[in-house]
């Protein structure tokens, strides 16, 4: 049981697939904290800087709609195409704002998580309408964060506002000593600079909020170890159905290969340990190739296959070992024995040519010497 408990912890790292998984799932780290306030800092930001432009596109879109002369008021599409210029002088107005806060709504997000679009998010869940299931959302641990995140914003934003009032209180007080267009563009200019503080102070919330956001995010996407090897079966396989491909994999490769030995020019035996069966194009420009090899119950299979074909087969146990160990099937014997095959494949080629001609049999070639860098195979058995 406290074997079984601990496999359910959730103390391993998620993986890529994992992390993958959530995403296509729309569930990604995001915090509300810092799309708030990129919103605000540039609506604010804007504003302080482009409001006048704006106050002054607004005011001339007014200013023409309340002047109608006498031919507007008997025309009866001058309302709708007064509307329709209205409406599109405001919209020219307003449009770096709203640009900007398109702009805004889309990097806070991206710079917190990328960019992310998931239907299957917009799908309603039924656990989302459950009225329980929202009981346990107010009493959960998470609401009394976001609880403390509000009292703590809230007590920031005061005490930022109270510094500015006392900062600026006493200009405040002298307004009353300037023209009204004076003090009221000055109120304007305080007020909105004063915005923009409020919001840049909200950044120690974010300060705060992101880190914790990241590591909440993860903390929820950790798995237990059992996630984590259920997840490898189902990436790799399971091992008893990859050891069944594995098998039918060597079954055709060994079908293929057996197909090659009655093509083949000779079978390198040890003589019974190992089989080696090399083929060569006489008009190719490649060396000889290895077309088939085995060992034990393979090699012997190769052998009946070769005497069932009239290959010739030469007993060479260093060479034998060394082609078994140091080539791949369809490779071309290495350079380092091009002079121990190429004995084997004279006596093959003086062995046909005597047995055409009736004539009498070479003898095998005999202390077929290989380099010492395969002498190291000569004990080898698998």
């Amino acid at each position: 049981m406290a074997e079984q408990s601990s496999d359910q912890e959730k103390t391993e790292e998620p993986t890529a697939k994992r992390e993958e998984d959530a995403r296509k799932k729309g569930d990604i780290a995001r915090s509300k904290e810092l799309n708030t306030v990129v919103i605000l800092l540039m609506g604010s930001t804007i504003i302080w800087m482009a409001g006048d432009r704006i106050f002054l596109g607004l005011w001339a879109v007014m200013e023409d709609a309340f002047k109608i002369d006498r031919a507007r008021i008997y025309d009866p599409l001058s309302m709708v195409v007064g509307l329709e210029s209205s409406m599109q002088d405001m919209l020219a107005a307003i449009a770096p704002f709203l640009a900007a806060m398109v702009l805004a709504a889309l990097v806070g997000p991206i710079a917190m998580g990328g960019w992310s679009f998931s239907a299957e998010a917009l799908t309603p869940k039924a656990s989302k309408m459950n009225p329980l299931e929202g009981l346990k959302r107010m009493f959960a641990v998470r609401s009394l964060i976001e609880l403390v995140k509000s009292l703590l914003k809230f007590g920031l934003v005061l005490g930022v506002m109270l510094l500015l009032v006392e900062v600026y209180l006493p200009e405040f007080l002298n307004f009353s000593q300037l023209p009204i267009a004076t003090a009221l563009l000055r109120a304007s200019d305080l007020m909105t600079m004063s915005f923009v503080v409020l919001c840049a102070s909200l950044l120690l919330v974010v300060a705060i909020d992101v880190p914790f956001s990241l590591w909440e995010y993860k903390k929820k996407l950790k798995m237990t170890l059992q996630e984590v090897k259920d997840e490898m079966k189902q990436t790799e396989g399971r091992p008893e159905v990859k050891g069944k491909i594995r098998q039918m994999q060597q079954e055709m490769s060994q079908g293929r290969m057996m197909e090659a030995v009655p093509k083949a020019d000779v079978i390198v035996t040890n003589p019974t340990h190992f089989a080696v069966a090399l083929k060569y194009e006489e008009d190719g420009t490649g060396a000889p190739m290895v077309v088939a090899k085995g060992g034990d119950l393979m090699a012997a299979q190769i052998r009946n296959i070769a005497l069932a074909n009239g290959i010739t087969l030469v007993s060479a146990p260093p060479l034998a070992r060394a082609l078994f160990f140091s080539t791949e099937i369809d490779q071309e014997v290495p350079k380092g024995l091009y002079l121990a095959v190429a004995q084997v494949l004279a006596y093959v080629y003086q062995l046909r040519i005597a047995t055409d001609k009736r004539w009498k049999k070479p003898q095998p070639p005999k202390d077929i010497t290989i380099p010492d860098e395969y002498k190291k195979y000569a004990n080898k058995t698998h």
